[in-house]
Parts: structure tokens; C-alpha cells; sequence
């Protein structure tokens, strides 16, 4: 598991920074300024769980159900927030109705504060 955090992390991590420089010249002309808006705030939270799955890729061994899921939960909610907030900042332009996108960004979001949540306990249990 540690290996593939660490993959996800890289994967992340390149994806922010593509999509940033994307979104900082070339979508500017496509989508309005409040749609990239949102899909800067896409961006920067892919960077965050990038830099802490670097994190938790380094420093945990993921023998303890609560690090894995602290892992599973930072990598597919940050998967669904961001790539949903993605897609919705194109719905106008690629005609995806947002009631299909709109409610998976908060389960996104629920499950990154899941993963967060598993980090906590992890951490309380090594003490």
C-alpha cells in the first residue's frame, strides 16, 4: 500500500500542477471567471492531498486499519472533489447535467474528512 500512496501521490501532484498551468492561461478564454474559480480550488486541493500522501506515503507503514483507511479515504475523496468540481467547471461547455455531478463534490469532501478522521485516530493509538 505504501508504494501506491506514493504513486497516487506523484499522479496527484502532476495532475495539479498541469491542470494549474491549464486553467491559469488556456481555460481563462473558455470558461467564465466564477467556473474557474471553482476549478482552481480543484486544483489546490489535489496539490494538498498530493503533499500529504507524500506524507503519510513516507512516514506510514499501513499495517493499522485506520492508516489505510486515513489513506483510502484522502485519495478518493480527493478523486471525487476535485475531478467532480473539474467537470462542473466544463458542464455548460461539455452539457453534463450538474444534478449527476453536483452531489458527488460534498461525498467527495466527506470522505477526505474521513480520511483526516482515520488519521487522527491512527495517531491517537500510536501514542
Amino acid at each position: 500500500m505504501k508504494n501506491l500512496v506514493l504513486i497516487i501521490a506523484g499522479i496527484y501532484g502532476t495532475l495539479s500542477v498541469i491542470l494549474g498551468a491549464f486553467g491559469a492561461h488556456a481555460f481563462k478564454k473558455i470558461i467564465s471567471a466564477e467556473k474557474l474559480l471553482s476549478f482552481e480550488v480543484g486544483v489546490r486541493y489535489l496539490m494538498f492531498a498530493a503533499i500529504v500522501l507524500l506524507i503519510l506515503g513516507f512516514c506510514l507503514d499501513f499495517q493499522d486499519f485506520w492508516a489505510k483507511n486515513a489513506a483510502r479515504g484522502l485519495i478518493i475523496g480527493s478523486f471525487l472533489f476535485s475531478f467532480s468540481i473539474f467537470l462542473l467547471s466544463f458542464s455548460e461547455k461539455v452539457n453534463i447535467p450538474n444534478k449527476i455531478l453536483g452531489p458527488i463534490t460534498p461525498l467527495g469532501g466527506l470522505l477526505m474528512i474521513l480520511g483526516w478522521l482515520a488519521l487522527i485516530i491512527h495517531l491517537i493509538k500510536q501514542r
